[in-house]
């Protein structure tokens, strides 16, 4: 008699699993609640919206360095990339970049890669082929600033990478971008001597 008594148990336990009865997800919404602004005798000030605890602050702030953290200063997007530009924030910028923007964009930032080619809607850019500028009312959205603030928010159908790249990761990958676009796109007269030594013998002499 016991299993049958646990079986009718378990049985009205999952009522609404596969019959026709509908759970009503509505109670949730209508269900009692506080709301802000309303008063309760629970919470200390006989309110529902209380004072924040000492010492936080809104998410919204701005800590620390604006141009580091932002990619803007008053009201304008950077020109330049606030840090040095060293062989060590390179290959950190090279490190973030083939992890979370590669598959996208192309090992060489020209939007040339198996996802790239899927995305029949659309394609995402060549990073390496952006204009210099595309002016706005903050400034040049095209620029380390604009480019900062486009990781950090997402563009279209780019999601946001804010948790994925800290600001310190999202200049070293606008770095690297920098970096991609001279070594794809420059000219060889455009290259300084030395350079353009160093590319003759690896090309054996010629051009």
């Amino acid at each position: 008699m016991k299993w049958i008594l646990a079986a009718t148990l378990a049985l009205a336990a999952c009522e609404g699993l596969g019959s026709e009865v509908t759970p009503d997800l509505e109670r949730m919404i209508d269900q009692e609640k506080g709301e802000a602004y309303e008063p309760t005798p629970y919470l200390p000030n006989g309110r529902v919206m209380q004072n924040p605890p000492p010492g936080t602050v809104p998410r919204e702030r701005v800590l620390g360095d604006p141009s580091l953290t932002e990619g803007i200063v008053n009201g304008r997007l950077l020109d330049q990339i606030p840090i040095p530009v060293d062989a060590a924030l390179l290959a950190r910028g090279r490190n973030r970049y083939d992890i979370y923007c590669a598959a996208c964009h192309g090992l060489l930032g020209d939007g040339d890669s198996e996802v790239a080619r899927r995305m029949e809607l659309r394609r995402p850019p060549s990073l390496v082929d952006l204009p210099e500028r595309l002016d706005t009312d903050a400034g040049n959205r095209y620029g380390p600033g604009g480019l900062f603030r486009t990781i950090r928010d997402g563009y279209g159908l780019m999601p946001q990478y804010s948790a994925e790249l800290p600001p310190i990761d999202r200049w070293a990958v606008i770095a690297y971008l920098r970096a991609l676009t001279v070594s794809q796109r420059s000219r060889f007269d455009e290259l300084p001597p030395e350079l353009k030594e160093d590319a003759t013998r690896s090309l054996g002499g010629s051009r």
